[in-house]
């Protein structure tokens, strides 16, 4: 490989690979996989303390210095351990009746879809997909489509901030403030939006987000976040239920205190998120705002030299691009799997032949496909033209 970036020496990716995707998993810096280790030493060195006696100070620790880097209150955050998690949560909780309507997009995430169906199908409620285009000249598209999609039977709308697939940064302030005029509450799956994006949920004050910490926050596996607005926490319960349930104490609320511990597991994850803060947010002079700036220009630029290899214009404004870009890719196999773990033949070639992971989606069903780039600090401008270079060999 040419030469590497001096700061994915932080990270223990492998040094043979072009890891382009970080936004699938994310991937977890040195100095937070230690404190992790640290954190589980003390664990073992003696459990009860750890979970019995210690955990609840610890992760009100660890959320008061994640509250405001999210701009939440840290009465209405609470620990889960994926987005998913959290969008079960929220749905599983709501009472839906028959012919209520729950609204998604088109470009919503797999899991979460499954979800709303699942409800849906238990209560006799339906799913109403708004067909959001891709690729859309501007975000006022977005906002007709899921507008156009509401009736006076749709209870809740399950929003991305960021699309899975397409990468697109949606509107949701716009999204937010404009379905509660319309008297509906949205729940904001925000996956990928912590240390992508400026977050600032007081003032969006959606009724849900969850978002995911493993991604762009760097944390390990398993750590994300739960907000919901103070006057609905009493009716939202975690999907295990545990001690909190039945706790006599009047200290905290039950939202934390049935979140809060779900049962044994290891809590670490979530513990390090100060330490993820610290760490990334102490690389650049300009702080996460430095950071979240150069991983937005790298995106802008990886896509540029993959849309010259393509021959395809840009699908979407750069005001709705984060740190993901997706872009449109010829035709592949009409009996493709579309699933979400299914392998491309290219995806499979572009690794074993060129050493690059990078996903390939079909989108929006097979034959159609999207090849999505993504861009972390440890990355940089060669591996897209080297990507670049490998798409041209392989199509």
């Amino acid at each position: 490989m040419a030469r590497v970036n001096p700061l994915r020496a932080h990270w223990t990716l492998d040094p043979e690979i072009r890891f382009l995707n970080h936004g699938s998993f994310g991937a977890c810096p040195k100095p937070v996989l230690a404190r992790q280790q640290e954190l589980r030493a003390e664990l073992e060195r003696e459990p009860v303390r750890f979970l019995a006696r210690e955990l609840e100070g610890r992760v009100d620790a660890a959320r008061a210095v994640l509250a405001p880097f999210l701009g939440a209150r840290v009465e209405d955050i609470v620990p889960v351990s994926n987005a998913t998690t959290g969008v079960n949560a929220v749905l599983r909780s709501l009472h839906f009746e028959k012919g209520d309507e729950i609204l998604l997009t088109s470009q919503g995430y797999n899991a979460c879809r499954n979800t709303a169906d699942l409800v849906a199908e238990a209560s006799g409620a339906r799913v109403v997909v708004a067909p959001v285009p891709f690729p859309l000249h501007s975000s006022a598209e977005v906002l007709a489509a899921v507008f156009a999609a509401v009736t006076p039977r749709t209870r809740l709308a399950l929003l991305d901030h960021v699309t899975s697939p397409t990468g697109l940064v949606l509107p949701i302030v716009e999204l937010v403030r404009g379905l509660r005029e319309r008297g509906v509450e949205t729940l904001v799956d925000g996956a990928h939006a912590p240390g992508m994006l400026a977050l600032d949920l007081a003032a969006l004050d959606p009724a849900y987000y969850t978002g995911n910490l493993h991604k762009w926050v760097c944390a390990p596996k398993g750590a994300a976040f739960l907000y919901v607005r103070r006057e609905l926490q009493r009716a939202i319960r975690p999907t295990v239920i545990s001690h909190g349930a039945n706790s006599p104490r009047t200290d905290r609320s039950r939202f934390q205190l049935e979140f809060d511990f779900i049962g044994t597991d290891d809590p670490t994850a979530f513990l390090c998120v100060p330490e993820c803060l610290r760490f990334l947010g102490g690389l650049f002079p300009g702080g996460w705002d430095e950071l979240r700036r150069r991983n937005r220009e790298l995106a802008l630029r990886g896509r540029a030299s993959l849309s010259a290899a393509l021959g395809v214009s840009a699908p979407a404004p750069e005001s709705m691009i984060g740190t993901l870009v997706s872009l449109p890719l010829p035709p592949g196999k009409a009996s493709a799997r579309p699933d979400a773990f299914a392998i491309d033949p290219l995806q499979r070639a572009l690794f074993d032949t060129h050493r690059i992971e990078v996903p390939v989606f079909p989108f929006p069903a097979p034959p159609g496909r999207l090849l999505r780039i993504s861009a972390q600090i440890y990355n940089e401008v060669a591996e897209y033209e080297a990507l670049a270079g490998a798409l041209r060999a392989e199509l």
